[in-house]
């Protein structure tokens, strides 16, 4: 067996590769190492999101988690960030039991992907080597099976989301006040984790909102909507007279906007003008913001530009995180728009992101397009190639692909770069290129797949 956790969980074909049994292996490691570590009775709280499949995923971790004499409490359909604030915030409430939090989710995916990411009780999700004990723990498949009054109870939550929510609200407004009164928004929730909470809190903020894809039907999650296709979104604003547009993943741990104008703005761009305005105010620990390896040449410019420092950390929030808190920064994330506010958050949240970027625009008196108009923007192009594990593991030790690699690095110079690395979330092999001319680097990456495609 492969390791199970990848950059984000553990993730695959719902059912098929995430089996019922996995998940309920998974559940019973998981309340296994947390009673170790302890020495206490754990709780467990469990989200989801609106996949057809996590209701299945979710009956399997609890019969797991409870036949190991754990507890449960179910926090229905709320997004990533919601669980890992929660299971932080009602633990510092009742210490009698070990607590961590389970969510189910594959993010931006297909509806037939599934997924589960771990937190634990201080809501950051696990390290790597957390992460190992259970896996160890999955492949040896040796549990404490309990019987009787030790089996494991299960509760619900009623006002997860409303907690949330109010956090959330309180982040940009003390006194519940609508400082978004006036703004005109296009929010698309992706028929995801975002569709129970983003019509309360933005409506509480005071903006006037129209909704997109906010109906999930267990199958719609991330279907040609939200930030995976944003696209759609562009069209949309350009048809109305918006302020600003939203558009969310399906676990809303990221955010991506559209300008007045119709434009995408990443998470490159969103990250830039708050850390400008954090540093300002002074809000912005060191001066320092943390990127990854593949935050735009454009997005490193605008900032030294602006006399903040720029840290690359590798692809994935959890690595961002490593380096926001090993240095104590205050601002940190990636340019498909998971976004750390390490003062409010444990891990990227795509509604309190939203929030933040709304009101500096609402308190700069600009239009969202005129904020960005100056922050550079270099030609980037990203695909993926279809890779199964051996692939992944094999590619770096083909001699053609090395050297496709080696001759466009030669000839983009100092003019650009190229970066080629497995997607820690889905099959594939990324090949990203970053240049001054948009035909070159197009050429140099399909010569790069097609040597990987062959590979």
């Amino acid at each position: 067996m492969s390791r199970l956790f990848g950059t984000d969980g553990v993730r695959g074909l719902a059912i098929t590769e995430l089996s019922c049994e996995l998940a309920m292996n998974i559940g019973r490691a998981t309340a296994t190492v947390l009673r170790e570590k302890t020495g206490k009775r754990p709780l467990i709280q469990i989200a989801k999101d609106t996949r057809i499949s996590s209701r299945v995923i979710e009956s399997a971790l609890i019969a797991g988690i409870t036949s190991v004499g754990a507890d449960v409490e179910r926090l229905g359909v709320i997004p990533t960030p919601a669980l890992a604030y929660l299971v932080k915030e009602l633990g510092a409430f009742d210490s009698s039991q070990s607590r961590a939090g389970i969510m189910i989710s594959a993010s931006h995916n297909t509806f037939e992907y599934n997924g589960i990411k771990i937190f634990s009780g201080n809501g950051y999700k696990l390290s790597d080597s957390e992460e190992d004990e259970i896996e160890s723990l999955v492949k040896a498949n040796k549990f404490d099976i309990k019987s009787g009054k030790e089996i494991g109870t299960v509760r619900h939550a009623y006002s997860a989301a409303c907690d949330y929510n109010e956090y959330i609200i309180a982040c940009i407004s003390k006194d519940k006040a609508p400082v978004l009164k006036g703004m005109k928004l296009l929010v698309d929730c992706a028929n995801g984790s975002a569709s129970p909470t983003a019509r309360a809190i933005f409506n509480a903020l005071g903006a006037q909102c129209e909704y997109l894809n906010l109906t999930p039907d267990g199958i719609n999650i991330n279907h040609n909507c939200g930030s995976t296709h944003i696209e759609n979104l562009c069209e949309t604003m350009k048809q109305g007279d918006y302020d600003v547009g939203l558009a969310f993943d399906g676990d809303a741990d990221r955010c991506l906007a559209v300008d007045d104008k119709g434009n995408v703005v990443d998470g490159d761009k969103i990250m830039a003008l708050l850390a400008r305005d954090m540093k300002k105010d002074g809000l912005l620990n060191n001066d320092t913001v943390v990127c990854t390896v593949m935050s735009n040449l454009g997005f490193h410019q605008y900032m030294k530009a602006n006399g903040v420092k720029t840290i690359s950390a590798k692809v994935g929030d959890r690595y961002v995180l490593e380096e926001m808190l090993a240095n104590d920064y205050s601002l940190g994330g990636e340019q498909s728009g998971h976004l750390i506010f390490s003062q409010h958050a444990t891990t990227g949240d795509g509604q309190l992101t939203a929030v933040k970027l709304l009101r500096a625009v609402k308190n700069s008196g600009e239009k969202l397009s005129a904020l960005i108009a100056e922050i550079p923007k270099f030609p980037q192009i990203l695909i993926g190639v279809e890779a199964d594990v051996q692939k992944k593991a094999r590619w770096k030790s083909n001699e053609n692909v090395l050297a496709s690699i080696n001759k466009a690095e030669e000839e983009l110079g100092d003019e650009g770069r190229i970066l080629v690395r497995e997607s820690g979330t889905e099959p594939l092999i990324r090949i990203m290129a970053e240049g001054k001319d948009e035909s070159q680097i197009k050429r140099l990456v399909e010569e790069i797949a097609r040597q990987l495609t062959n590979s």
